[in-house]
C-alpha cells in the first residue's frame, strides 16, 4: 500500500499526454488520490516560464502530499521540476526534493547533451557526480512533456509502445509506454473520450510490471491525464484529475 501510493504520486509529478503543442504556460492540473472512498492524497503539475543558458524554458513543477488517516501511516511530500528546452524539450535541469515515509532525497541535476553526462548534486549526502548518459536522454518529468508532442501517439495501434531513455535514481532506464486503447471514461466533468496506455520500466525500477498501472489520457489535441489505477490484490488505488486550468486547446466533455 505504502508503495503504490508513493508510486502514484510518482507518476502524477511526470505524467502528461501525448499531441503536437498540447500544452502551454500556465498549465495547472490537480489530481486527487483515493483507497476506495479513502482520500490519500493529492498531486499538482504547472507549467511555468523560466530562464535557463540564456533560453527561455518550461519550468514544470510537480508536488504530491498524502493528507488525512493516510498521513498519518504514511507521510508523502514530494517535489519535482524540470527545466526543459521550449522547442526540443531536451532537459537542462531537474530537481528532486522528496520525503516519503522518511525516506528522503534532495537533489539537482545538470545536464550537457553535447557532452552526455549529467552533474548530480546529492544535498542530503553532499556530494556530486558526473554519469554518462545517451544521447537526447530526459528527466522523469521532462520524459512525459517530450511524449505530449510526440508525433507517432496518435498512430500508435494497439499493443505498440513508445520508448524513451529516462534518467532517473542516478542511471538512465527504459520507459515505455503500452497502447491499450480507446473507451468513453466519466469523470467529474462529465464523459471524456480517452486512450488507455500501460506505463512500463525495466524491472526492478520503481515501476514494475505486475503493479498492474494503467493510464487514461483526454483523446483530444490537450492529451489531459484523467486517471491513473494501480490495481492491487484487494481493490484497486486511484488518481483522478479533479481540478484543470490554462489548457492550450478546449476541453469539451459530453
Amino acid at each position: 500500500m505504502k508503495k503504490i501510493v508513493a508510486t502514484l504520486l510518482l507518476l502524477l509529478m511526470g505524467v502528461g499526454a501525448f499531441s503536437q503543442t498540447a500544452f502551454s504556460t500556465g498549465e495547472y492540473f490537480k489530481f486527487r488520490i483515493h483507497y476506495g472512498i479513502v482520500n490519500a492524497g493529492y498531486a499538482t503539475l504547472e507549467v511555468k516560464d523560466a530562464v535557463r543558458q540564456g533560453k527561455h524554458v518550461h519550468h514544470v513543477v510537480g508536488k504530491g502530499r498524502t493528507t488525512g488517516m493516510t498521513r498519518f501511516f504514511f507521510k508523502v511530500d514530494d517535489r519535482y521540476e524540470s527545466y526543459f528546452d521550449k522547442v526540443t524539450t531536451i532537459p537542462y535541469q531537474f530537481v528532486r526534493k522528496i520525503d516519503e515515509g522518511g525516506y528522503t532525497k534532495n537533489q539537482e541535476g545538470y545536464f550537457d547533451q553535447d557532452d552526455h553526462t549529467v552533474l548530480v548534486k546529492d544535498y542530503k549526502h553532499k556530494t556530486e557526480k558526473v554519469i554518462k548518459v545517451p544521447a537526447n536522454v530526459q528527466d522523469m518529468v521532462s520524459t512525459f512533456y517530450y511524449l505530449r508532442n510526440h508525433p507517432d501517439v496518435d498512430n500508435l495501434k494497439i499493443g505498440e509502445s513508445i520508448t524513451v531513455n529516462m534518467f532517473f535514481d542516478d542511471e538512465t532506464t527504459k520507459f515505455k509506454l503500452k497502447f491499450i486503447g480507446r473507451e468513453k471514461l466519466s469523470t467529474k466533468f462529465g464523459d471524456v473520450s480517452a486512450m488507455v496506455f500501460r506505463p512500463y520500466v525495466q524491472a526492478g525500477r520503481v515501476f514494475k510490471e505486475e503493479e498492474s498501472l494503467t493510464v487514461w489520457i483526454s483523446d483530444d489535441k490537450n492529451k489531459i491525464p484523467l486517471r491513473i489505477k494501480a490495481s492491487l490484490a484487494v481493490g484497486s488505488l486511484k488518481a483522478d484529475l479533479v481540478e484543470y486550468k490554462g489548457l492550450k486547446h478546449p476541453f469539451k466533455p459530453t
